[in-house]
């Protein structure tokens, strides 16, 4: 784990705001040299605090809003079903994040789809379709208060 300074945390979080600023922009901001601020990005990435730069699409203008999580409890915890399971579920598009949890079920799924017609194809003829699977329990988002990417650091 590497130690962040103050201008280290400052730099990631207007990159979490707005990762196109130029290092012109930043430089400006952080009241730093651009050389420095490149400098530093270039050694966050290379630690690994920063993994990627990616584009936030908004799930309504690409007909995506329908949003449900899945709860998923395998039929029982084999090292082999588990793997299988993972190796699986990666593979479908639909669903944006997977945890394995504590608690009552195994896994929690987040699914992004356009409406229920096409969440139930998606559990009739794919998720369901994963061996190992005991049981599956699913709510469906009314309303989004807090989405975001971005983390304090």
């Amino acid at each position: 784990m590497i130690l962040l300074d103050h201008i280290d945390k400052k730099l990631v979080q207007f990159l979490q705001e707005d990762s196109k600023q130029t290092n012109k922009e930043l430089s400006n901001k952080l009241s730093l040299s651009v050389t420095a601020v490149y400098e530093r990005i270039k050694k966050l990435e290379r630690e690994g605090v920063i993994s990627k730069y990616v584009a936030l699409i908004n799930k309504r203008e690409v007909d995506k809003a329908f949003v449900t999580f899945c709860s998923i409890k395998l039929v029982q915890h084999s090292k082999d079903y588990v793997m299988k399971f993972e190796r699986e579920v990666t593979k479908l598009d639909e669903v944006m994040e997977c945890y394995h949890i504590s608690g009552d079920y195994d896994y929690l799924l987040k699914v992004i789809v356009a409406d229920m017609d096409e969440f139930r194809e998606f559990m009739v003829k794919k998720l369901t379709t994963i061996s190992h699977i005991g049981s599956t329990h699913s709510a469906f988002m009314i309303n989004e208060v807090k989405h975001t990417t971005a983390i304090k650091v």
